[in-house]
């Protein structure tokens, strides 16, 4: 690892935008856990209060009497290397818990809590002192190997209540999902945005998320430009592929749109589809022309404004897949690897 923050340029896998969901908890008597997948942050109103006392936005459990832990189930968007995650106590000052741990386990396909519970699973973090009303930032142990994750267990040692759980790490896709024509750009197949041009209103980040898009706030949005540039963005594909067509979302952006977009290879300079004209609140499908296989595209945008999602389908070439195959199969625990149909990886 390198600097504790390194990890924070991951995409957090437990937001419950890029399909994050808490599957079991002990306790959630003050506050539900669901909020800790939530992608924006905790907000506190003084003033909110139930039958069972302070409205926090967070999950918080009931004062402990006796020496075990509350613990809450997170399964991850998508398997990935996790790196770090964030314990975020924000607005919990009397009622933080004094620490906490992370647990990992990897459960392919669809395991009930039951099986869940019973699974083998491991550290990630080791018992940690936290801060209360904090951003408590916590990479993975030095120790812990790289291992592919689907589920991780959060413990309060011994109660309190969190405000949001980050969980930030390295996706490797699935290659038993790529067949066909797919989302190359997905940040779920490891998509990444590696750099742009302006992000004043909003992250660029935001393009690649598989769900629909529900608002402004939920896409990529630049400052006004006043010269003759443009604004533009470059993603590194998270599966090499030959693209087809891709999707330019324009949906919420009504007076704030661009007026045309350009994608082209990043790495070639090859113009993949030229300069087109862009409407307003519209999801658009446009071919591509493209006969090599990508890894990195630039998209332009003119001159500037608000983009929703972008999204680059295309064929995994066999090639690639088996690469992608080796390397999924290589970060899987013995038992999970040898259960896997590998006929699957091609079919």
């Amino acid at each position: 690892m390198g600097a504790m923050t390194d990890f924070l340029a991951l995409p957090d896998l437990a937001c419950s935008v890029l399909g994050g969901r808490v599957v079991h908890t002990n306790d959630e008597f003050f506050g539900g856990a669901h909020h800790l997948l939530r992608p924006d942050a905790a907000t506190h109103d003084p003033t909110a209060w139930s039958p069972r006392g302070k409205i926090y936005d967070g999950w918080e459990t009931r004062r402990r009497r006796d020496r075990g832990t509350d613990s809450v189930i997170v399964r991850l968007a998508a398997p990935a290397v996790v790196r770090g995650v964030v314990v975020d106590t924000a607005h919990f000052r009397g009622n933080y818990p004094p620490s906490a741990s992370v647990e990992a386990t990897t459960a392919l396909g669809y395991p009930s809590v039951p099986e869940l519970l019973a699974a083998p699973w491991y550290p990630l973090v080791e018992r940690t002192g936290l801060d209360g009303d904090c951003a408590n930032q916590l990479p993975v142990s030095s120790a812990s190997p790289d291992r592919l994750v689907t589920h991780v267990r959060l413990r309060l040692h011994p109660d309190g209540g969190v405000a949001r759980f980050r969980v930030h790490g390295e996706v490797v896709p699935d290659p038993r999902r790529l067949g066909g024509r797919v989302d190359l750009a997905s940040v779920l197949h490891g998509g990444a945005v590696r750099a742009c041009s302006n992000m004043f209103f909003s992250s660029p980040a935001n393009v690649l998320r598989p769900s629909t898009p529900v608002a402004m706030y939920d896409g990529w949005e630049t400052a006004r430009r006043r010269d003759a540039g443009n604004d533009w963005l470059v993603v590194r594909l998270g599966v090499p592929g030959v693209a087809r067509h891709v999707v330019l979302d324009t949906s919420h952006f009504v007076g704030n749109s661009p007026d045309s977009a350009r994608l082209s290879d990043q790495d070639t300079g090859t113009e993949l589809m030229p300069p087109t004209r862009l409407q307003p609140d519209t999801e658009h499908f446009l071919r591509v022309r493209a006969d090599s296989v990508l890894r990195s595209v630039r998209l332009d945008v003119y001159p500037d404004g608000g983009l929703a999602r972008l999204r680059v389908f295309g064929e995994v070439p066999e090639a690639a897949r088996e690469e992608i195959a080796a390397r999924w199969l290589g970060l899987l625990p013995t038992e999970a690897a040898t259960s896997v149909d590998r006929a699957e990886f091609f079919a």
